[in-house]
């Protein structure tokens, strides 16, 4: 089963759908996590949202409670988190990008998608992972093609995964094949 933190956005059940038709999927609102269902959970996905990570403090102690004993998906917001819980900081970006298409570049041999592969990613954020940014389990695996800006993390020692753009978006045309290759490692 995966269990779906919802940060009160509107991309939330787009991602609820596509995560279902995967696998069985619970979601529940950031201020009514159920405990019990997602103690049962064998994946967390941290939705997208409004705000900042610092906004989300709960969200914070979940990622690190279970982080190593479950997979955890990070989507934008969800993204953002994961790099914030691991010392990394977000800021700003220059451009705010909602509803903008990207191509992205898989950079790491470290990744679970083939190096030097593009595609295209459907973009809603207007902040960003500040780099350097320095991690011993963790690896930039995509990046924007036109401005580097950081796309995509994987630690696979832990199963810690993260897009800041949207998978789950219909300028992401592959987003569901990106998605089902992580939920069925």
């Amino acid at each position: 089963m995966i269990y779906l933190i919802d940060h009160e956005d509107s991309f939330t059940y787009n991602l609820a759908h596509l995560l279902d038709s995967i696998e069985p999927t619970v979601v529940s609102n950031y201020y009514e996590i159920n405990y019990k269902k997602l103690r049962k959970a064998t994946t967390i996905v941290l939705s997208p949202g409004p705000g900042e990570p610092k906004d989300y403090p709960l969200t914070s102690e979940i990622y690190k409670k279970y982080k190593g004993k479950k997979k955890i998906l990070g989507i934008c917001l969800g993204f953002q988190h994961i790099v914030h819980s691991e010392g990394g900081k977000i800021v700003q970006q220059k451009n705010i990008l909602h509803g903008y298409q990207s191509r992205i570049k898989i950079i790491s041999n470290k990744s679970i998608f083939k190096k030097n592969a593009d595609l295209l990613g459907g973009r809603y954020h207007s902040l960003k992972l500040e780099e350097p940014f320095i991690s011993k389990s963790m690896t930039i695996t995509m990046r924007c093609a036109k401005t580097n800006v950081a796309m995509a993390i994987e630690d696979d020692i832990n199963q810690v995964y993260g897009f800041q753009f949207h998978p789950d978006s219909f300028l992401t045309p592959n987003g569901k094949y990106l998605i089902k290759k992580i939920i069925s490692r």
